[in-house]
């Protein structure tokens, strides 16, 4: 029997993250293997398949935890380097009993850690701390494991193309005339992109498609704007009807439309849910809590119905299962499409989603913003706060709400941190399950209300101890 203890920052809500060479070793990669194949046989399985992102640490730890998983008795399948949704989608066409990938997602280079999925199910919060205790506890090594490696890039990309009603809807040749920049940031979904591009047509221009770790040229983040400049450079250098981004690993999308504006999560997912609520009038569309008005009230208008949820990749799958929704998304960008498709984040196809929509009703997604009424709202704040300490900071700011509500509070959703509305508007304080930070948001019914709001969460956050400049 095999005990170990991990450090406790890097058991996370959503996946396994830590700083490597710091908090994150091989000899946790292989714990990982071991713990998870203990939990694997326990439930009758026995089939894992694995995968990585690009980054300098993501071969050895891989390595490590394909080998926890042999010595658990598991059969291994390394699908080798890819971007997450590749994980997802082997999962599915293997029908494997697990899927683990070793990524840092849009993390600092030098962190790394591992999302999981047990029974094609996001295997996170409960599932991660129990993995932690019975590590602690101690596993046991089985005889019978084995590791094989397997190339499955053909059948993802094809599956893809297939999904999206290539032929059908024309995209052989409905885009000849315009232009698009893809930017795959040094990470994951540079393979993925090239392959895509030359099946469509168009004039596809993809920017840093060689995975480096190194991250030479920009940090692979779409949702912060500085790592968008040179995309959007590269919108107006071609004139081109969007520009798309990748985080490290492609799960979650950015995009700049042809007038150079960074289109939230939200609002893209508000967009793409017109191909849903064509085919199903009045179906649920999942949206995040750091979601605008402008983008739930752009889903009721086009008759469908919103719903706010929990920031993270795994709690929005695990609710698009529950309700059956066909969509949904964060204003992150990592956007679920369940509608002829397996509904996992998977920025690839969501890129080829947003072509869809355009040949198919004849509106960009430029023309879709210029379409909505003006807006006053953040972009999501990010405030550095160490992983130690923001979640009580978050219960001193929810604690403070409760004991002093503002002046014109209707209401104050605590589902996951605090978003408080009110005659203004509405404002909220996260804690970031991805990186040592909080995240806010607000948005006001004008350009006053909203500076108001910051004003806000900027005294919630001094009152918990902790000031933000920002």
């Amino acid at each position: 029997m095999i005990t170990h203890q991990f450090h406790p920052t890097i058991l996370r809500a959503y996946d396994i993250r830590g700083i490597v060479g710091e908090t994150l070793h091989d000899q946790d990669a292989y714990m990982i293997g071991l713990g998870f194949a203990d939990r694997l046989r326990a439930a009758q399985g026995r089939h894992v398949v694995i995968g990585r992102d690009g980054r300098l640490s993501s071969p050895h730890l891989a390595a490590a935890l394909a080998e926890g998983l042999v010595d658990g008795g598991m059969k291994v399948t390394d699908i080798g380097v890819g971007p997450t949704p590749k994980l997802y989608f082997a999962d599915q066409h293997f029908n494997a009993d697990g899927a683990i990938q070793v990524t840092g997602s849009h993390n600092p280079p030098n962190h790394n850690g591992f999302k999981m999925v047990m029974g094609h199910k996001p295997f996170f919060s409960d599932d991660i701390t129990q993995l932690g205790v019975q590590v602690a506890a101690g596993v046991d090594q089985q005889p019978g494991g084995q590791c094989q490696e397997h190339d499955l890039q053909a059948d993802y990309i094809a599956t893809m193309l297939d999904a999206i009603g290539l032929n059908a809807i024309g995209l052989l040749d409905g885009l000849d005339d315009k232009t698009f920049i893809w930017d795959c940031g040094n990470g994951a979904a540079g393979p993925s992109a090239m392959d895509l591009t030359k099946a469509i047509s168009g004039q596809h221009h993809v920017l840093f498609a060689e995975i480096d770790g190194n991250f030479p040229n920009h940090h692979p983040d779409p949702v912060n704007p500085e790592t968008l400049d040179l995309l959007r450079e590269a919108v107006a250098k071609h004139n081109a009807e969007m520009g798309i981004g990748f985080d490290g690993d492609g799960d979650r999308i950015g995009l700049i439309d042809a007038k150079g504006r960074q289109v939230p999560g939200d609002l893209l997912t508000a967009y793409l849910s017109r191909h849903s609520l064509r085919k199903t009038p009045g179906a649920q569309v999942i949206f995040d809590v750091k979601s605008s008005l402008a983008a739930l009230d752009a889903v009721t208008g086009l008759g469908g119905a919103p719903l706010l949820w929990k920031t993270g990749h795994s709690q929005m799958k695990t609710k698009m299962k529950e309700t059956g929704a066909p969509i949904g998304g964060e204003m992150s960008g990592h956007l679920f499409l369940a509608d002829g498709y397996y509904g996992y984040d998977d920025a690839l196809f969501a890129a080829l989603a947003v072509l869809r929509e355009m040949v198919v009703s004849g509106e960009s997604i430029t023309a879709f913003v210029d379409s909505l009424p003006e807006t006053f709202a953040t972009p999501e704040l990010r405030i550095p706060c160490d992983d130690t300490i923001k979640f009580d900071v978050m219960a001193r700011v929810i604690a403070d709400v409760s004991a002093h509500p503002d002046a014109d509070q209707q209401d104050a959703a605590d589902m996951d941190g605090i978003r408080v509305t009110g005659d203004q508007g509405w404002w909220l304080i996260r804690a970031s399950n991805t990186g040592a930070e909080l995240v806010a948001r607000a948005e006001g019914r004008d350009e006053a209300a909203c500076a108001m709001l910051k004003e806000r969460i900027r005294s919630r956050l001094k009152t918990a101890g902790l000031n933000w400049e920002g």
